[in-house]
């Protein structure tokens, strides 16, 4: 039973309850996207912008710089990944849903808390910045609030629209850019906080006792020398593997071609390293699959009852990085409304000087953007039409 994947849509279900029950405070616009207005934040936004003149100036124009070239990056990167994967057997999608309770390849399962905090975060980081700079460059705004585009949840900040289009294209697309910038900036930042003082922390509450190989590769040096999984390496070239520089230090010691003394719970042994398949320069020995042996350190056993705690934290401070980049760059792709839209628009038409001709080439790009979307998601649309069908059969077997 996929609990957080239920739990997402138990969440989407108070959210329709919601809608049931202010339909009327719900602006829609195209049939498809709902909005529900407030004032909230629009205070704080005008006093930032006021406060932090250098700040919102720095979001401006590195703002453009970074949405400019971040939406020519993702639209390539998109094109070229969603060709190598339909012409790659087995290639995973560029693009994976970022949902509660949905594996994807290379990452822990993201739980449902963890999502809605990651996702209000990054939401209220990115609708800030657009409010600020919109008022630094004295752009009035109407409203603040959330969204539904279809099932998609959206936040947003709605400025005047009339004031918008009046302002100069600079301005124009600094406002554009400045919640992209900011979640790629912060998100920055968390991997920073996560790699210089989460993770260093975390490993200090550890010793490592050395990695437990549960898989050789047919063929290569640790096979050829007689070794059998399982077993476990405590040192190579008598560096003792326990500590996480330890392990880096070993790893640099595996040079092809060259004798690596291997000490093991079997015994010790020298073999030559083979070289990388895919980088000539490293070494290998052989290690197909292997985990390391960790346990906590003794003066660190008061920490024990914190760990669930820390450990849920260490994950939140990882998905705020995930979930910024992605949020960033996706909302930087040339699509229709999102910010890479209205900025290939205001590009468009800065160089054509036609409105006619800007849409036409915005047109293009959006259909192009929406047919590579739909091309990654497809394998997850099944993936996840498949639950619902399992589900609905579990609930229909109970009766």
């Amino acid at each position: 039973m996929n609990y957080d994947l239920l739990a997402l849509f138990a969440f989407f279900g108070v959210l329709y309850l919601f809608y049931l029950r202010n339909k009327e405070k719900f602006t829609v616009q195209g049939r498809i996207l709902y909005m529900y207005k407030t004032k909230l934040g629009l205070n704080f936004m005008k006093s930032a912008a006021e406060k932090y003149p250098g700040l919102s100036w720095f979001m401006g124009w590195f703002g453009i710089v970074t949405g400019v070239a971040g939406m020519v990056f993702i639209f390539v990167y998109l094109i070229k990944a969603t060709v190598e994967f339909v012409v790659t057997p087995l290639a995973l999608p560029p693009l994976a849903p970022v949902l509660p309770g949905v594996a994807i390849p290379g990452v822990p399962t993201l739980s449902f808390l963890h999502w809605v905090l990651a996702i209000f975060i990054v939401a209220v980081l990115h609708e800030g910045a657009h409010g600020i700079q919109a008022i630094r460059n004295k752009i009035k705004l109407k409203s603040s609030g959330f969204a539904f585009l279809g099932p998609i949840l959206l936040a947003f900040v709605e400025p005047d629209e009339k004031a918008m289009a009046k302002s100069n294209p600079s301005k124009q697309l600094s406002v554009f850019a400045a919640g992209p910038f900011i979640n790629i900036l912060s998100g920055f930042i968390f991997l920073a906080i996560f790699l210089f003082a989460i993770a260093p922390a975390y490993s200090s509450l550890y010793d490592i006792g050395g990695i437990n190989v549960t898989n050789l590769t047919i063929d290569a040096p640790l096979a050829n020398a007689g070794l059998a999984a399982p077993f476990l390496i405590t040192s190579i070239n008598s560096i003792r593997l326990d500590s996480p520089s330890a392990l880096l230090d070993a790893g640099i010691e595996i040079e092809p071609g060259k004798e690596v003394i291997i000490e093991t719970s079997k015994g010790e042994y020298t073999i030559k390293a083979d070289a990388d398949p895919n980088n000539s320069t490293r070494g290998i020995i052989g290690i197909s699959n292997s985990e390391f042996i960790v346990q906590l350190k003794e003066s660190r056993r008061w920490v024990a009852p914190l760990l669930p705690a820390i450990k849920w934290l260490n994950m939140l401070v990882m998905w705020l990085f995930i979930i910024s980049i992605g949020v960033g760059l996706f909302n930087l792709l040339p699509l229709g409304p999102v910010d890479g839209g209205r900025i290939m628009f205001t590009l468009l038409f800065a160089i054509f000087k036609d409105e006619a001709k800007a849409k036409k080439a915005w047109g293009f790009f959006s259909a192009v953007c929406l047919v590579l979307i739909f091309i990654n998601l497809l394998p997850w649309i099944i993936k996840l039409f498949s639950f619902i069908v399992a589900q609905v059969s579990w609930v229909v077997g109970l009766f």
